[in-house]
């Protein structure tokens, strides 16, 4: 980055998405919110109380859903000014322990 150049707003945010995204494809084959059962996405469900099926099949990798929701765990732990988590395991932890 040249002297003269700010910084892209969202640089830091796009890093760490892509940092939790390669921690949760190293420890799901899919999507971890994707009942292959039902085919239904969880994320859906929670995030916008809509009922659906995946359109993905249970891929995650570039999901929009999953993007969105990780995303939104980004903005609460720097509004809350938190140390943000290394891994996916640490955010799912943190879900499961409220």
């Amino acid at each position: 980055m040249a002297l003269n150049e700010a910084p892209v707003e969202g640089d830091g945010k796009r890093r760490w998405i892509a940092k939790i995204m390669k921690s949760a494809k190293s420890q799901h084959k899919l999507c971890p919110y994707y009942d292959k059962k039902t085919q239904v996405c969880f994320l859906k469900v929670t995030m916008f109380s809509q009922q659906g099926k995946c359109d993905r099949e249970g891929k995650f990798d570039g999901c929009p859903l999953f993007t969105q929701f990780l995303e939104k765990i980004y903005d609460d732990y720097t509004s809350k000014r938190k140390a943000l988590p290394n891994s996916f395991q640490d955010i799912v932890w943190s879900i499961t322990s409220l």
